[in-house]
């Protein structure tokens, strides 16, 4: 099986961008093994701090963050980071042709019942003009030029883009190395299957209420078949099982808090999870826009995302754009 580096090196990756994606890759060894150590460790549990979010933070959350920050910064290539658990960005070297960000450990609140959590990063060129501030990582994630995530469950899985398809390579724990699984995951059009936090139900807007309504009607309602809810709570592992396996995962518009009335963050899981799909032929929206094309104001922008099986997606939009979900047309989204 190959190597990583091969693999990079047959898409025609640089070698700059293979350093960057080489220190990832030691990045998530290190935290595949702390994660597989659990108690052991003395990583599990919560701290007494808040990240930047107002979120609890865990034990491995800092941990991870520290980890990544730390070795990104010893890439020469790597200009500077920005991390969901950091209130700016990190300068690293003025040299540097990328620029890195990264949720260290998606889905951390599952630390503590032993399942999967995950890494999502995403990689952008440096502008050629401008300061060298957070500014430079408010681009499009159109602009990206590699993206995805590392997923630590029964296996640690590397799963990424370079904009030519979607790579899945496996750490092989007796050597070390991830080797190369799959070449070219791809989403099927269509699905019986959904991911969302039901719990959320009577904080959505109307049309996403119609929708979710018809899929649990199952053949008794207007979509006429059964729909199956899978949920992590882990974004990382629900959008890996669409990957594998199909399916559509959203997490909408809230209307609990108007000034945060969205929970996932743009930059470091909206826009690399967007370009993945997209790479396997799947779609990825807001909402309100394709989820490639927002022009980010904030490194900490939040953003509402609705992806995964390209149908299923276009009409879930329908339903938000015309509300009543038994009076769907065929517009296009």
């Amino acid at each position: 099986m190959q190597r990583l580096t091969p693999t990079l090196r047959n898409d025609q990756v640089d070698e700059a961008l293979i350093s960057v994606i080489n220190s990832l890759q030691t990045c998530a060894k290190e935290i595949s093994f702390r994660v597989g150590q659990g108690e052991l460790a003395g990583v599990l549990g919560s701290t007494l701090s808040e990240n930047i979010q107002g979120e609890t933070q865990k034990k491995l959350d800092i941990l991870s963050n520290q980890l990544i920050k730390e070795i990104l910064l010893e890439c020469q290539h790597v200009a500077a980071v920005a991390s969901e658990e950091e209130e700016g960005i990190v300068l690293g070297h003025p040299e540097g042709e990328y620029l890195v960000a990264f949720d260290p450990l998606d889905g951390s609140s599952n630390i503590d019942i032993n399942s999967m959590v995950g890494t999502i990063f995403s990689i952008l060129p440096v502008p050629q003009d401008g300061p060298r501030d957070a500014s430079m990582f408010l681009q499009p994630g159109r602009n990206q030029i590699a993206a995805g995530y590392i997923l630590y469950g029964p296996s640690t899985m590397m799963v990424f883009t370079t904009g030519k398809g979607v790579r899945v390579l496996t750490l092989d724990q007796t050597v070390g190395e991830f080797l190369v699984t799959n070449l070219n995951l791809t989403i099927e059009p269509e699905t019986t299957e959904f991911a969302i936090n039901m719990s959320n139900f009577r904080h959505w807007q109307e049309g996403m209420q119609n929708y979710i309504d018809d899929l649990l009607a199952g053949t008794s309602g207007p979509r006429a078949k059964n729909f199956n809810m899978r949920w992590v709570a882990a974004m990382v592992a629900d959008v890996h099982r669409i990957l594998c396996r199909g399916g559509l995962f959203a997490y909408p518009w809230d209307a609990r808090s108007m000034d945060k009335p969205y929970k996932l963050r743009l930059l470091y899981e909206g826009n690399p999870m967007a370009w993945l799909v997209e790479q396997a032929g799947g779609a990825a929206h807001s909402g309100e826009e394709r989820i490639l094309d927002i022009v980010p104001t904030d490194i900490h922008q939040r953003v509402g995302v609705i992806l995964g099986a390209r149908n299923e997606v276009a009409t879930c939009l329908r339903y938000l754009r015309y509300e009543e979900g038994s009076q769907l047309d065929s517009k296009p989204v």
